[in-house]
């Protein structure tokens, strides 16, 4: 039976709070109770198993009136994830240039996946990549990047596909963070005049993570990119990615085919994994064998083989998909063709009765024709086995909080491939400029968009694959009634999603039908 609640009530009230005395992480979790301050008043949450003793301990250390809040599991779960994941980075940093650490006490007994929220460890250092990687978690970063110049350490995160500067530290702190990340990536601290790539697992509080590491030597000390994947995060189906109804619809199409290759195109971070997985998961129903190899598995997917890439045992691109052909597979994907050999077997596995989806380096749909052939592929063998071609960008969102209207100039118009009568006749629509705002964190911009381009073989189309016909004539036949990157971007300036100059910043005229 539960135990009643104490009266708290004599307590002297604080009428408006912006922080509170908190228990430890890990005393609250495991008791199942913490403070927290809502709307300016403090508030005891509990969960619904708290002991009586827990909620007077909680009661003795905020000395004042407050409300009692009674959750589930799953939400204390939820909410106490969330209020101890909102540290403030800058004070974190502060406190690791009280003194210098030795490098075998950052060490530590760290074990391969740790909850950083539980972590009791109060080594300045320890504290101060706690705090990066809880904040950049926070702020939804996919990179955090510690780069060492001669008189400081500037530690950045990619937010929403940009760069952000985060904090500027001392130039002495360079080398025990980086043995620090090393350690925690079980890479060898030892190492500093080679490259080294390694990963470790996290959690904060319910969130599961896994950061991928790579550590460069650099004239000033080592440089690391930590990569964050969020293992919890839900995966898209195709209907999210934001293409164009007409063209998720014939994309849909040549993914229901039987056999044959499916190409997703674009630079690094232009949302190309994500648009694999989606795929991949709308296949998944059951009734087909559906199997990878990836460089790295960045998300787990129930039902589905998944193969991790391994060049130091001979595990490559190549060498996994010829073993997954011998699983018979009905899909297989690959995570990227990079090279002949990968190239060579895709196109055997299309042309003997597999479908094949995978993604190419190239700055548009069509030119993933050029870069196959390329690599020695036969144009008789492209016009026959590849289906379709997505090409992608991914954009800034902007703030709807505050963005502002303002009339485009001539030069804005053309580099869009619009005119004064487009805008005159989008009914009522009109461009947009980032602003900044405390939502945006003064940026001006909040998530972020993708832009398409599709590109489905036609038996024309496959001729002029077959004949070795040039790139700009493929392009100028393929997009005469279909939208291009610069097109699709354009459609989203004009609809307020988005800024001229985040399209401009992605994507610009590179063929003949954006060019007329």
């Amino acid at each position: 039976m539960m135990d009643a609640e104490p009266d708290i009530s004599e307590r002297p009230s604080l009428m408006t709070l912006t922080a509170l005395p908190k228990l430890s992480y890990s005393y609250a979790r495991e008791n199942g109770i913490f403070t927290r301050v809502d709307n300016g008043q403090p508030v005891i949450v509990r969960r619904q198993d708290c002991t009586l003793a827990a909620l007077l301990e909680a009661r003795r250390i905020i000395d004042c009136q407050a409300r009692v809040d009674t959750l589930t599991g799953a939400e204390f779960e939820a909410l106490i994830a969330q209020d101890y994941a909102s540290g403030d980075l800058s004070e974190t940093a502060e406190t690791a240039l009280e003194g210098p650490e030795d490098l075998t006490t950052l060490a530590g007994n760290l074990p391969r996946s740790s909850d950083l929220l539980g972590s009791d460890d109060d080594a300045p250092v320890i504290r101060l990549i706690n705090g990066i990687l809880q904040e950049a978690i926070k702020t939804r970063a996919s990179d955090i990047h510690i780069e060492p110049f001669e008189r400081r350490l500037a530690v950045r995160f990619r937010i929403d596909g940009a760069l952000r500067d985060m904090l500027d530290l001392s130039a002495r702190l360079s080398s025990v963070l980086v043995s620090r990340v090393k350690v925690m990536a079980q890479l060898d601290i030892a190492k500093k005049r080679v490259p080294q790539d390694g990963r470790f697992s996290l959690n904060l509080g319910s969130r599961a993570v896994d950061v991928r590491v790579s550590t460069l030597p650099s004239q000033y000390g080592e440089r690391v990119v930590m990569r964050i994947l969020e293992k919890t995060s839900a995966l898209l189906n195709m209907g999210d990615l934001g293409i164009d109804p007409e063209l998720l619809q014939e994309l849909q199409s040549a993914l229901a085919k039987p056999n044959g290759i499916i190409l997703v195109t674009g630079p690094t971070g232009s949302g190309k994994t994500t648009t694999l997985y989606a795929a991949v998961t709308g296949l998944n129903t059951g009734a087909a064998n559906i199997m990878t190899v990836e460089d790295p598995v960045e998300y787990a997917l129930d039902g589905i083989g998944q193969t991790q890439v391994n060049t130091q045992v001979g595990m490559s691109f190549a060498a996994g998909l010829r073993a997954i052909l011998r699983q018979d597979p009905d899909v297989v994907m690959v995570g990227e063709i990079r090279d002949p050999e990968t190239a060579e077997v895709a196109v055997q596995a299309a042309l003997t009765g597999h479908l094949v989806l995978s993604t190419v380096h190239t700055n548009s749909a069509i030119a993933a024709i050029a870069r196959l052939r390329d690599m020695g592929i036969e144009p008789f063998l492209l016009a026959s086995t590849v289906t379709a071609i997505l090409a992608q960008r991914l954009v800034r969102r902007l703030c709807d909080n505050c963005k502002a209207p303002y009339s485009p100039s001539a030069r804005e118009l053309s580099d869009l491939g619009l005119s004064r009568r487009d805008l005159e006749m989008s009914d009522g629509q009109q461009f947009y400029k980032a602003v900044g705002c405390p939502s945006c964190a003064q940026i001006g911009y909040i998530k972020r968009l993708g832009l398409y381009e599709l590109v489905t073989m036609d038996d024309h189309l496959r001729g002029m694959v077959h004949d070795g016909a040039r790139e700009i004539d493929m392009s100028a036949y393929a997009f005469k009634s279909r939208p291009t990157l610069l097109k699709s971007g354009g459609a989203h300036v004009l609809s307020g999603k988005t800024s001229v100059e985040e399209v401009l910043r992605v994507c610009r005229a590179s063929n003949v039908a954006e060019i007329e």
